[in-house]
């Protein structure tokens, strides 16, 4: 048939629900814990592949190939947005800017009570305020992406894949003018199980979750700890990687954890345990890969080893992405694009020796008390002969 029901283990970014005429197609988590599309009603599909033309995950190609035009090292002028903001606070001056000039703005904000990253909505400053921050989960985007008028002017934010098919949607029905699409440098993600079993956890000590904060800087904006691609500790000094600092509010107190101080939510993520298989096999939107008319993320490297504010990178990949940065109120620094990205992946997360594993846990957590503290009980694994590790991968990869 000519639809996404053979599509799976995709980028799950919602943009086949709301091209759907029919409104047959949800968008829901998968055992891995990953958004995947189901067509609800297959019966009244009229076989239009409309759902497959704006799928990013079917393409091989990326639906407009822009080289990136200027790049940038750049920072609010205003020093409260600056301190809120996982690095510069670039990203909430395109919106404060693009709001003031008629837009509205399409976010992602952390819902507390769903337990989900989602995009919404923003048509005010106040209500652009609950999307700063990174939010290192996969976001829902459904809702918010129906509620979009394709009459009226937006700015979408999103992961590369997200902003991938939004463009294709927006090419589709002839009204890409109305839109300023940015998306960000994006480590991939990992599966929810992951984030759900950590605030289990959490909320063990703390009481029902109010407020998460991935990216909080009170500690500053560097560390000297960095995770490898095969998710062990490198012992390397390396001034230029972020703290991954995640602070969350509950009822009853606050939770504070650093990666550089063995946090688990980190050490899964970005060592590779859960992630998404779409995002080790099939991303297509690394380094200076992009459908978005700005690309914006956290400036490491030599340059600016010594700053603690935060610093963003900001790329215009388009002339209206271009009018867009120069319109904000930050202060940008021309630099080279090989600067601005460095410490970026260049190449696609891969899978760590533990993953089978760790999944299987996150999956099976009903046998086991503590999942989390279970599989770094057992993260000394990838410390013994690589021969013995993979024959442990291949027995578990049976389970």
């Amino acid at each position: 048939m000519n639809n996404i029901s053979n599509i799976k283990n995709c980028y799950g970014c919602g943009v086949c629900a709301i091209a759907c005429s029919k409104k047959i197609i949800t968008i829901s988590l998968n055992k891995d814990g990953f958004y995947e599309p189901q067509i609800s009603e297959i019966e009244k599909c009229i076989n239009c592949g409309l759902c497959l033309e704006v799928c990013s995950y079917s393409h091989d190609k990326l639906s407009t190939q822009n080289s990136p035009i200027n790049s940038y090292a750049a920072w609010s002028k205003e020093d409260a947005v600056r301190r809120k903001c996982s690095s510069g606070g670039v990203g909430f001056e395109i919106g404060r800017t693009l709001i003031n000039n008629g837009y509205k703005v399409c976010g992602v904000r952390y819902n507390p009570t769903k337990e989900i990253a989602e995009h919404y909505i923003a048509s005010t400053i106040e209500e652009l305020i609950p999307s700063i921050g990174s939010k290192y989960i996969q976001s829902y985007t459904v809702d918010a992406f129906k509620s979009i008028n394709r009459k009226e002017k937006y700015l979408i934010t999103g992961t590369p894949c997200q902003i991938d098919s939004f463009r294709r949607y927006i090419q589709k029905f002839h009204c890409e003018d109305n839109f300023i699409l940015l998306d960000f440098f994006c480590h991939g993600v990992p599966s929810m199980l992951a984030w759900k079993r950590y605030i289990e956890m959490v909320e063990k000590k703390i009481g029902k979750i109010t407020y998460a904060s991935w990216r909080n800087k009170f500690t500053g904006w560097h560390d000297s700890w960095a995770i490898s691609m095969d998710g062990e500790k490198t012992g390397e000094k390396i001034d230029w990687h972020d703290s991954y600092n995640m602070l969350i509010r509950g009822k009853k107190g606050f939770y504070n954890s650093r990666l550089s101080q063995g946090d688990i939510f980190y050490k899964l993520f970005l060592g590779d345990f859960c992630s998404n298989p779409a995002c080790r096999l099939k991303c297509k939107y690394k380094y200076a890969n992009s459908s978005a008319d700005i690309r914006i993320g956290d400036l490491w490297g030599e340059t600016y080893k010594n700053d603690e504010n935060g610093i963003s990178a900001a790329i215009a990949f388009t002339n209206k992405g271009e009018m867009t940065l120069l319109d904000t109120n930050c202060n940008l620094i021309p630099q080279p694009f090989t600067t601005v990205a460095e410490g970026q992946l260049q190449s696609n997360c891969r899978k760590a020796y533990l993953s089978p594993i760790a999944f299987y846990i996150l999956r099976n957590k009903k046998e086991i008390n503590n999942p989390l503290k279970f599989i770094f009980s057992i993260e000394a694994l990838l410390h013994l002969p690589k021969r013995i590790v993979r024959k442990l991968h291949k027995i578990i990869s049976t389970l």
